[in-house]
């Protein structure tokens, strides 16, 4: 039985208390002499009166509601939630830095400036490339600031460019970054393998195409193995090949993008490098590029001086984009991946790739008797089947992922790409075991068997939640997140 947790003004009770913030010692200001008036408040907001331990407990409470990576499976295909080691987060905590200020002299935070040097040498090795900026706080950030250095490099070039190519299957972020940078979009269609149509993207190039974004492996979870001709038809008309880092987990250690042609990435360290992410941020998104592009990066960068034996922020290029966040980047995030990046070694980065491509094609193997997959040769980390079989019976991909809730796992993510018709993407990362992989397959395979039987059930699950369905448009058209005092 779900028991309803109440809000936490609930709890309050006038006088308690659960801090007590140290008397002021600095004497009075005139907040006015900094923000204008009507910013102002004119008495205190309304918070509850509660006890540290009353906070503790309800949002303890709060957490055991939400389904999360440290709670079960996470299968969120192209998202890759993989489990967070609490390593990571222990030595972010620090207070060598948790507890520094970006503004403060640089003797004082060697030990940080040698994380950012460090972690932008380790991911362009893993990657093949010259340079990156660790600035970028999301892939989705990271996919603007790549396509802002294209810009930048075909103006320095005085190219006349007007296009970017990205694939039907492609993030819808891609579309959206390219609109945002002043380009127009050209969608080039896959073929029978779920792949780039070679054909197609003939058709599409021409002297005004900037760049082709491109997922490797693409979206299907497939390994483009065109690639080396689709980066020299790009290059051939002084186009840049750009990879969104989304699906980098399933090569970190075996293949790097920049001997594929690419020239530009962004590398979600949130995602292959076991960071937090969900809920908004906070994310990291590094953008790393070849040499043609380095002089345009966003700065400063932090270089190494070996006759004084110290770190230093190096002068922003003049060609540079600019800045593209607040100081230098999320820098717990950043910290978080450096650990785990160390904490694994060049055999363990290899090893995470190498498992998670075995996992995802043992649970497509589990599976595909009873559901579609429509391009299962070339399974690489992830992949998509279709509940069109299921459908034609009565029940939709969205019924499936919301009764997968009442047998505890998160669902895959649904109807997308949606070139595969009630498509489910799984991911099954590598940090999940035999054991949890083989029940979720049953899990999935019962649910396919209750269809004929206990159709309704489904139609109408989950059951065991703290809500049961919500109507999804009506909330995302009438958000309604704020509190009111009610008067009795």
């Amino acid at each position: 039985m779900n028991i309803e947790t109440p809000l936490i003004f609930a709890e309050s009770s006038k006088g308690r208390k659960g801090f007590i913030v140290p008397k002021n010692t600095v004497g009075s200001y005139n907040l006015e002499k900094y923000l204008s008036k009507e910013v102002l408040r004119d008495d205190y907001p309304k918070l509850p009166e509660v006890t540290e331990f009353q906070v503790v407990r309800h949002y303890t409470k709060l957490s055991f509601k939400n389904h999360h990576i440290d709670k079960d499976f996470y299968p969120l295909g192209s998202c890759t939630m993989k489990y967070n080691p609490k390593i990571n987060d222990y030595v972010a905590m620090l207070p060598g830095f948790s507890m520094i200020h970006p503004n403060q002299i640089q003797d004082s935070v060697q030990g940080a400036l040698k994380v950012y040097y460090e972690l932008e040498k380790i991911l362009c090795s893993i990657t093949g490339m010259n340079k990156l900026t660790l600035q970028p706080s999301a892939g989705s950030q990271g996919e603007m600031v790549g396509l802002l250095l294209m810009k930048k490099y075909h103006d320095f070039n005085n190219n006349k460019k007007k296009y970017i190519i990205i694939p039907e299957t492609a993030h819808g972020t891609n579309p959206a970054s390219v609109i945002m940078c002043g380009y127009s979009v050209k969608q080039v269609k896959s073929d029978k393998r779920g792949r780039v149509d070679m054909k197609h993207l003939k058709e599409l190039v021409d002297d005004q195409t900037a760049g082709l974004m491109l997922t490797q492996p693409n979206t299907v979870g497939l390994f483009e193995d065109n690639i080396e001709k689709i980066s020299n038809l790009i290059h051939d008309v002084d186009g840049l090949m750009y990879m969104d880092g989304a699906n980098l987990n399933a090569l970190v250690g075996v293949a790097k993008p920049s001997l594929m042609g690419f020239d530009i990435m962004h590398i979600n360290l949130h995602k292959t490098f076991s960071t937090p992410h969900g809920g908004g941020g906070p994310g990291a998104g590094p953008v790393a590029v070849n040499c043609k592009l380095e002089d345009f990066l966003p700065g400063p960068n932090v270089k190494y001086n070996k006759n004084k034996k110290e770190y230093y922020f190096d002068k922003e290029s003049n060609n540079s984009i600019g800045k593209v966040h607040t100081f230098f980047g999320n820098f717990g995030i950043l910290v978080r991946a450096y650990v785990y990046i160390l904490s694994l070694g060049n055999k363990g980065l290899r090893d995470i790739s190498l498992h998670a491509v075995l996992n995802s094609n043992y649970l497509k193997f589990l599976l595909m008797d009873k559901y579609d997959v429509p391009f299962s040769e070339g399974t690489l980390h992830e992949f998509v089947i279709s509940a069109l079989k299921q459908k034609n019976r009565g029940v939709r991909a969205l019924d499936i992922a919301k009764t997968l809730l009442d047998y505890g796992f998160h669902s895959p993510t649904v109807y997308f790409p949606i070139n595969i018709p009630e498509s489910i993407m799984i991911e099954p990362t590598e940090t999940e075991s035999k054991n949890t992989i083989e029940k979720f397959a049953k899990a999935m395979l019962d649910i396919d068997e209750r269809i004929d039987e206990e159709k309704e059930y489904i139609l109408n699950a989950p059951y065991n939640t703290p809500v049961r369905r919500l109507n999804e448009t009506k909330a995302n058209r009438e958000l309604n997140i704020n509190y009111y005092e009610t008067k009795e």
